[in-house]
């Protein structure tokens, strides 16, 4: 196995550990989600594999970056609901924090089933 290809499992396994963590606590974790996101990305580039899985997770990394950047917004500006003036139909525009982790969670589950079937076969042979 190349560097190339060693780096980019890295990459991915740190970041899917790290998007996983995160989710411990959605709000603080979004600093550990959405860098994990982006390393999953990046690793997922890094590798000969295909384009709409790399693909794929730049969507994940997009949807996630906008929520966490309409959370943020959102907290600095007092909240949504309540007294603050803002209707809790603000609260719609962080939808895309839970879409993207969702997204990348399914992704994660995927890879790894995809893992142990490459795993199974390669010791058949």
């Amino acid at each position: 196995m190349n560097t190339r290809m060693r780096w980019s499992r890295v990459l991915v396994v740190v970041g899917s550990i790290a998007m996983l963590i995160g989710a411990i606590d959605p709000m603080e974790g979004s600093l550990i989600i959405l860098p994990g996101s982006g390393l999953v990305a990046l690793g997922t580039r890094l590798g000969q594999g295909r384009r709409r899985v790399f693909l794929f997770w730049l969507w994940v990394f997009i949807l996630i970056a906008a929520g966490v950047g309409a959370l943020f917004w959102l907290s600095a500006l007092g909240g949504f609901g309540g007294n603050t003036g803002l209707s809790n139909w603000w609260g719609l525009i962080i939808l895309p924090y839970p879409v993207g982790w969702l997204m990348g969670f399914v992704g994660i589950i995927l890879r790894f089933i995809y893992f142990l079937k490459a795993r199974g076969k390669k010791t058949e042979s």
